[in-house]
């Protein structure tokens, strides 16, 4: 019999949390020059990508996982998107990113 994990734990959401949260570290070191066409593009992800993280801490700030989860899944595709266009240069961190190639 599978064993089913359907319970997002206190362990599991903080997990995600610390990942995500080094991940914005990361990639807010790898940014493009403000000279770059490119550099409206990243603040524009940057900018949702700190409006989802800001949601998960609330949400889980009031006890509410499920929400908290997804908000964060939310905030780590804006990034994986950025890193694997090329908008936020992670270089070759293909275990934290998910790159190109």
């Amino acid at each position: 019999m599978k064993k089913i994990e359907n319970i997002i734990t206190d362990e599991k959401i903080e997990n995600y949390l610390s990942r995500t949260e080094e991940a914005i570290s990361i990639i807010k070191k790898g940014l493009p020059s403000k000279k770059s066409l490119l550099f409206d593009v990243s603040s524009d992800f940057l900018l949702m990508i700190d409006c989802y993280f800001n949601d998960a801490k609330t949400f889980i700030d009031k006890g509410d996982y499920i929400n908290a989860f997804a908000s964060l899944n939310y905030a780590y595709g804006w990034i994986d998107a950025g890193a694997r266009l090329g908008i936020f240069n992670v270089g070759d961190d293909d275990v934290r990113f998910t790159l190109a190639k």
